[in-house]
């Protein structure tokens, strides 16, 4: 039987040692990160949990930041509108990449932006053939953040991390394997099992010696110092109108203008 907790935004369910947690919308919002991030804590704290699933529902793996949202806060102040980095985003990626078990991503569909850089912090990607990718940020006038600088550039390497980001143009699951951003790709159909099976497996292994695995790994690429790098330059770009003016456009399903101010 297995254990579920519901919300209206993120659905833990817990069986046989693996914890799945389902993003039940595409965005983003103050209360799914909110969410997600309570979720995540509470696991890693979990014995009982021995690996953990994060998958998306629908069409969407997760599409990023809540635009509509974000530009609510943008009119009210851009200074205090990336306060959410330090309160919803860094703590989330922190509890993925330091979670002292295993995390599988699941990537049923669309994962661009701060999905991306979930995905990323997470141990291994299982993608479905359907998915598709992109970082997504510089098409708003911003830099990378939920740790992306970082895991992107450990996944696929600087040069291509660069061109990926700076161009933010979109790429599919196939090329996400050939790059090294998913270990495996598989039908949609065959996903949620694939991942299951997956998790199961690294839930009866040595759970100890993957969490030594994990921090090893993780000290070639100081995942703290790239979120301070991110949250700092994100709350610069914030204040320019170059981003104002690019998530307004993004909800007008405009094309934005960029002047460099």
């Amino acid at each position: 039987m297995a254990d579920e907790s519901r919300s209206t935004e993120v659905r833990v369910e817990t069986e046989h040692a693996v914890a799945t947690v389902t993003l039940s919308t595409p965005a983003l919002t103050r209360r799914s990160k909110t969410a997600l991030r309570e979720a995540l804590e509470s696991l890693a704290a979990d014995d009982a949990v021995r690996a953990v699933v994060l998958t998306g529902s629908g069409k969407a793996f997760c599409v990023g930041q809540d635009l509509a949202e974000h530009a609510e806060a943008l009119r009210a102040d851009p200074a205090t509108a990336f306060a959410t980095i330090d309160e919803h985003y860094n703590p989330i990626v922190t509890a993925l990449a330091t979670m002292p078990k295993p995390v599988v991503a699941a990537v049923n569909g669309t994962c661009v932006g701060a999905g991306l850089g979930l995905a990323l912090a997470c141990d291994v990607r299982v993608v479905a053939d359907t998915a598709r990718f992109g970082t997504a940020f510089t098409g708003i006038g911003l830099a990378p953040d939920s740790g992306l600088s970082a895991t992107l550039a450990r996944a696929v390497g600087v040069a291509r991390a660069s061109e990926l980001i700076l161009l933010a143009e979109p790429f599919t699951a196939e090329q996400a394997r050939d790059w090294g951003i998913a270990g495996r790709v598989v039908p949609a159909a065959e996903l949620a099992g694939e991942a299951a099976r997956l998790a199961a497996r690294l839930a009866g292994g040595p759970t100890l010696a993957y969490a030594e695995a994990k921090r090893a790994l993780a000290s070639a690429f100081p995942l703290a110092d790239a979120l301070t790098t991110e949250g700092a330059a994100q709350a610069r770009l914030g204040l320019t109108a170059d981003h104002r003016g690019a998530v307004e456009a993004f909800l007008a399903k405009e094309k934005p203008t960029f002047a460099g101010h």
